[in-house]
């Protein structure tokens, strides 16, 4: 999943067309999103956090949330559920129904991480995460 990802973010940024944005442009649905899984996931809230997840993890731990936190923790997004700050950087437009967001945290031991969120607009249910890459960055937060 994370190989996929991080070619489809390659493949987006190559596409003719595509808007390449910056996070000083005004705040954007999706954004709230991704800002509500990571409040969710900051407060342990696992109904929560899987409610911003795409309609496939949704179905997949249907009447499971915890589980969906566990795998969360397991698969390593611990930085992001202890994280003390996120920023949002550059985003790519994916037609209109997909975005590639950057997102920058501050860990809990002041450790710098990024992040991409690929995200979609499911209709009626709007903006949800539909998977993230993450990694850590050099550096430390001040």
């Amino acid at each position: 999943m994370r190989i996929f990802l991080a070619l489809f973010f390659m493949m987006a940024t190559l596409l003719p067309g595509s808007a390449q944005e910056t996070a000083q442009d005004n705040a954007t649905p999706w954004q709230a999103a991704v800002s509500g899984q990571i409040e969710a996931l900051r407060d342990g809230d696992a109904a929560l956090a899987l409610s911003f997840a795409g309609e496939g993890f949704r179905t997949q731990f249907e009447g499971k949330p915890q589980e969906f936190y566990a795998a969360i923790l397991a698969l390593g997004y611990t930085p992001i559920a202890e994280s003390r700050s996120h920023s949002f950087g550059e985003f790519t437009k994916i037609g209109d129904e997909g975005v590639v967001q950057v997102v920058k945290f501050i860990g809990a031991d002041q450790s710098l991480y990024e992040a991409v969120y690929q995200l979609g607009n499911e209709g009626d249910g709007g903006w949800h995460v539909l998977g993230v890459v993450l990694k850590k960055s050099a550096g430390m937060a001040v």
